[in-house]
């Protein structure tokens, strides 16, 4: 028997045939960039790499750990950015994974285990959705912020099941809006389960230090597991969950995306901890952020979203169209298309940075409404 490769084929020849297929593109010089996660411009902030290279002997750092953590990689540099995490957050434990897919896919399938249950957003991130298709336990899904149906839910199950789950997002990727986290607070003391918070979208953006949603609402002691990644707004790479100590043991001896790769590089981590050293500081970066990203808001008339504004067109190939003209035109935004969203919701997904300018928004609001009318 021959293998069969028609399937491949046939497979991309239907997402073609809905304008939904991808393709790796390469960032256009001099365009102005709505869809990068560098939401306070620190990646294209060339005094801090300066900076940063100035007082460093660069000849000194590891560009490579070459082998996983548990053999040789677990290079001092990690063990210094746990300990600042951990006094930022002022919680006793913090670990380090090399990206938020490995953190999301590794955690919840080593915590959880037969007769227990996890009860998710709808709209989380994909990242967990795979997470917890590696879990062997139940899985039950509430409407997006539907706190009541949350409740409901545990107050069926919870004494169904040995361990119950809540896991959230606190700013949502795709329509930017914020979750009540002291009413996940509350639930999750009152039924007696775990919490768990991916801040990917809210880390080094929201709060007085730029610790996220969570210290925004002043919860920071009563999350389970914050997760959150340096990868957006802190401009590097890695992410980092926030626990108690056993649980970063546990982590550590059951968690097979830490435990079975190699280790983030010492350079990598000696990045991370010079900008996050600063992060307290780049309150004006925040301010920034969200002045124009409320501006943003109102020149689409909308009132959705936070610093990541959804604006609907509900069409692929619309979509599609509509973003070569704005590329073409010097603005770079992507289209966000089904099955990434649900058929309908098809959208332009504006993720705002401090450095953006309001005349910019303002003739890019002006022609994506032109085309839109088209």
């Amino acid at each position: 028997m021959q293998k069969n490769i028609t399937i491949y084929s046939e497979k991309l020849a239907e997402l073609k045939s809905i304008y939904a297929t991808r393709e790796l593109k390469n960032l256009p010089e001099n365009i102005i960039n709505f869809s990068s996660n560098d939401y306070l411009s620190l990646n294209a902030d060339a005094d801090l790499r300066k900076e940063f290279l100035s007082n460093n002997r660069i000849e000194e750092i590891c560009f490579s750990s070459t082998s996983s953590r548990l053999l040789t990689g677990n290079h001092k540099s990690y063990i210094l950015l746990e300990e600042e995490l951990c006094s930022l957050y002022k919680r006793e434990a913090a670990l380090v994974f090399n990206s938020g897919y490995h953190l999301n896919v590794g955690i919840l399938p080593s915590v959880t285990e037969k007769g227990d249950l996890i009860i998710s957003d709808k709209l989380i991130h994909a990242s967990i959705i795979d997470g917890i298709r590696l879990c062997k336990c139940e899985h039950y899904r509430y409407e997006h912020n539907n706190y009541n149906q949350l409740e409901e839910l545990l107050k069926e199950n919870r004494n169904k099941f040995n361990n119950i789950f809540i896991v959230t997002e606190s700013i949502f990727s795709m329509d930017g809006d914020v979750t009540d986290l002291q009413i996940l607070v509350n639930l999750k003391n009152k039924y007696g389960c775990f919490l768990y918070v991916d801040e990917a979208h809210a880390f080094g953006v929201r709060g007085t230090n730029g610790l996220g949603c969570c210290e925004e609402q002043n919860v920071i002691k009563d999350i389970d597991f914050i997760v959150a990644t340096f990868g957006k707004a802190l401009a590097s790479v890695g992410a980092f969950v926030i626990c108690s100590k056993l649980f970063k043991d546990y982590f550590v001896n059951f968690t097979r995306t830490l435990i079975y790769t190699t280790a983030l590089p010492p350079l990598n981590l000696e990045w991370t901890r010079f900008l996050l050293s600063k992060l307290h500081v780049f309150n004006n970066l925040r301010t920034d952020l969200m002045s124009i990203s409320n501006y943003m808001k109102s020149e689409l008339n909308t009132k959705e979203g936070s610093h990541i504004i959804p604006y609907l067109i509900g069409d692929n190939k619309k979509l599609i169209e509509i973003s070569k003209k704005l590329i073409s035109n010097g603005f770079y935004v992507l289209p966000i298309r089904y099955p990434t969203v649900p058929k309908g919701q098809e959208r332009f997904r504006f993720s705002m940075c401090s450095k953006h300018k309001t005349e910019e928004v303002k003739t890019m609001v002006g022609l994506l409404k032109r085309l839109e009318g088209i």
